[in-house]
Parts: C-alpha cells; structure tokens; sequence
C-alpha cells in the first residue's frame, strides 16, 4: 500500500503529465520544410482517375499520407474535411495518400467520416518512399507554385488557427 505522501506525489506527477502532454498536442504547429524539391506525385484517385501536382498549379495543395489502421489519422481526418469545407477561396485543395490498403476498406472508412476530398492509392508504397515518409500521419503544405513549404508528422488539428493561419498565409500569396 502506498504512503499518502508517496500517492500524492505519484498522482501529482501524473496530473503534470498529462498537462504537458495535451498542451504540446495543441501547440503542435507545420514545421518549415527543408528537405529540398517537391518529389513527383501522380497516383489514381478512389474512381480511378489519376491525379497529379501538376493539376494543382496555383493552388495550395494539403497531401495527407494517412492509414484506416492509424488512430491518429482517424482522429485528424474530419479536422482536414474541415479545412477543405471552410475554403472559401477555392485556392485549397486536400489530397490523402492511403498506404496500400483496399478500396472497399477505404470507402467504408470515408463514408463513416464524411470524407469527401480525393483519396489517392498508393498501391505499391512508391510516393512513401518518394516523400520519404516514415510515419503517419505525414501531412505537406505546398504553395501555390508547387513546392513544399510545410511538412509535419504525426496528429494535427486544422482548425487550429495558428495552423490555418500559415495555409492561408500560402494562399494569399498567389
């Protein structure tokens, strides 16, 4: 049985914990992207279209490497329908790149989430490599001249306004 004092110390550490944590969770922001050129993408869509950057010019382009498996990517996913809904400018555009999984597995997920931007197929684990992407989520912001501007792995909020912020930053720029 723990002492009283060595209980409160212990529930003390993890109160601080878990404040650090959800803190650093919201003060998560795109980081600048340093890795040099924009890699090719040009992947089909979920109707067998392909979709290429190149379609894109003049736009900013939000790509999302992203999972049905990944929790992460399941919590950010509505956050970047939103992004898409609340353009007004129609100079944002929201791609997700899934990781080789099937059709019928990433309909059911994008009608249970009310995702409606194009999801791109990349069957064969080629843009993740190209992107050299490590973990997902894996979000870029590109320009509107096609280059990466922004880059972040792992869970983001976009209605976040620091984070929309500097996507709206991309698009005004034009």
């Amino acid at each position: 049985m723990l002492r009283p004092r060595i209980f409160l110390a212990c529930a003390a550490c993890v109160a601080t914990s878990v404040l650090l944590l959800s803190s650093a969770a919201v003060a998560a922001e795109l980081k600048q992207w340093k890795g040099g050129k924009t890699p090719p993408l040009a992947l089909k869509d979920m109707q067998g279209q392909v979709r290429s950057l190149d379609q894109f010019k003049g736009r900013v382009v939000v790509i999302n490497f992203w999972a049905t498996w990944c929790e992460p990517c399941i919590e950010e996913m509505p956050s970047l329908q939103h992004l898409k809904d609340r353009d007004g400018t129609g100079l944002i555009e929201v791609m997700g790149v899934n990781l080789a999984e099937g059709e019928t597995r990433i309909k059911t997920f994008t009608d249970k989430t009310g995702t409606s931007f194009p999801i791109l197929l990349d069957r064969d684990g080629v843009a993740k490599k190209d992107w050299k992407v490590n973990g997902v989520p894996a979000t870029f912001v590109l320009d509107t001249k096609g280059r990466i501007r922004y880059t972040y792995v792992g869970e983001l909020d976009f209605g976040d306004k620091k984070i929309e912020a500097q996507i709206m930053r991309l698009a005004s720029k034009k």
